[in-house]
């Protein structure tokens, strides 16, 4: 069975073709600018890129370039789009009513638009995506697989925040947690690469990169994680501020900073960002920071010590720990982050081997010492198998 797997952005299409459940991937690639006049479509097959040019007006012609491109001489991988059985779409925000991935109908449509209140800038380019698709794939099944799922399994101590409770009740302001579809892909690696079943395991899982998460698995189960009701709270991010005192903006507001002005601030000059004023990218930072600038080497620091404070919180809150995992672009890469988020953690049982650390550098490995209680990985995430194998499953 062949499964089209689609993230949509607001001005983007992120694409997987598979084979199932071979798992094979056939071809891949990347729409950008949708709605300009230099529209570039990335395209990979057959161990070739292939790069396309062309002006694309909304994301209905986008996917119709992109099924064009699929069957094409030159670029495609399949005769014909009817052999796509089906299309799994990253959906990001779910709210309580989506404990996994479903197939849609006009019911999960509604849903996706209510929550798109709470999630202006993915549920309405996600939800453009599903009617493109389904313009473009009308006999094929599609499905949603939804960032939050995987935490609905969140307790309600640890979901639910300190405010009047008639807000969550009227409201549904709640912590919810995103990146989950990777967060349970790792955590399954993880329990497959230790020989336990996948309800058989404590963990902590690491999101790292331009955002960040970190998630508590209990029994293989998501139990906390520190995104909230926006992906704005938890650990500092490439643009993001984290966790922070709120009433900061309610003091910067009587210095006559408006709410979009705040809003913007937090969520796009902030972080990383923010700190060095250089950059919100992990390796242009190191850079900096090696070459001497201090604020560069702050937000490092910085970056690194939130997420061993969550990392501890989180292993008192699960009381056994076996596994510490590291994904995201720079949980995979940056070994010197992994080495000074694990720096003295011996007493929780976490103790990393040097050289293997080094070693794992996009790829998957073990980076824990012989002698360290608590095993340390680095495990390349793939939301997208995690899509298609939800997908193929609902689709048999």
């Amino acid at each position: 069975m062949k499964v089209l797997v689609i993230n949509a952005g607001s001005s983007s299409i992120k694409y997987q073709l598979f084979e199932m459940p071979a798992e094979k991937v056939l071809a891949k690639g990347l729409l950008e600018k949708i709605g300009e006049e230099n529209s570039q479509l990335n395209h990979f097959s057959d161990s070739k890129e292939h790069k396309i040019r062309t002006k694309v007006a909304d994301h209905s012609a986008g996917m119709k370039l992109i099924l064009d491109t699929l069957v094409a001489p030159q670029t495609g991988v399949i005769k014909n789009v009817s052999e796509i059985s089906a299309v799994g779409h990253r959906v990001v925000h779910g709210g309580e009513e989506f404990t996994g991935s479903v197939v849609i109908d006009d019911t999960v449509i509604a849903s996706i638009e209510k929550f798109a209140d709470i999630a202006p800038l993915h549920n309405p380019p996600n939800l453009t995506g599903i009617k493109a698709a389904q313009k473009g794939l009308p006999k094929a099944l599609q499905v949603a697989c939804f960032d939050t799922a995987f935490h609905t399994t969140i307790p309600k101590v640890a979901y639910i925040y300190a405010l009047p409770y008639e807000i969550y009740e009227k409201f549904r302001v709640r912590k919810y947690g995103f990146h989950g579809t990777s967060h349970r892909y790792v955590a399954r690696r993880c329990a497959k690469i230790m020989g336990r079943d996948k309800y058989d395991i404590n963990v902590i899982t690491c999101h790292l990169g331009n955002g960040c998460s970190i998630t508590a698995v209990k029994a293989g189960k998501s139990v906390d994680t520190s995104m909230g009701l926006t992906p704005l709270e938890g650990l500092v991010m490439g643009t993001r501020t984290g966790d922070f005192d709120p009433a900061i903006l309610f003091y910067l507001s009587e210095k006559g900073y408006s709410i979009d002005e705040l809003n913007n601030m937090c969520n796009k000059k902030s972080g990383l960002l923010g700190i060095s004023g250089v950059s919100n990218d992990m390796r242009n930072l190191r850079d900096q920071a090696l070459a001497g600038n201090e604020r560069a080497m702050l937000a490092f620091d910085i970056f690194c010590y939130r997420i061993k404070k969550y990392v501890g919180a989180y292993t008192a809150a699960l009381g056994r720990l076996d596994a510490l995992v590291f994904t995201g672009g720079i949980g995979e890469n940056a070994a010197d982050v992994r080495a000074q988020v694990c720096e003295n953690l011996e007493q929780i049982g976490i103790k990393i081997d040097p050289a293997a650390n080094e070693q794992t550098v996009r790829k998957e490995g073990l980076i824990s010492s012989a002698d360290s209680r608590v095993k340390v990985f680095a495990i390349p995430t793939n939301e997208e198998l995690a899509i298609a194998q939800d997908t193929f499953r609902l689709a048999e």
